[in-house]
């Protein structure tokens, strides 16, 4: 596996307290619904961006795994 094709685990953002208050921000007077709608539609295009079915296997098994 090429490091394009592995998944990154360990922290990678810029800004985690910005990231998560933008998120916040974009649900904010969503219903329940529209909420997982959003999310539905955000997790279809970040796999856009990704792009490589392998690295979203990954992905899928991380998301999978109980929390530590």
């Amino acid at each position: 596996m090429t490091t394009t094709e592995t998944l990154i685990t360990t922290p990678n953002f810029e800004a985690p307290d910005d990231f998560y208050e933008a998120l916040i921000e974009a649900h904010q007077g969503l219903s329940t619904e529209e909420s997982h709608a959003f999310n539905a539609r955000l997790v279809l295009v970040l796999a856009n961006h990704i792009g490589s079915t392998a690295v979203l296997r990954q992905a899928f098994a991380a998301a999978a795994a109980p929390a530590r």
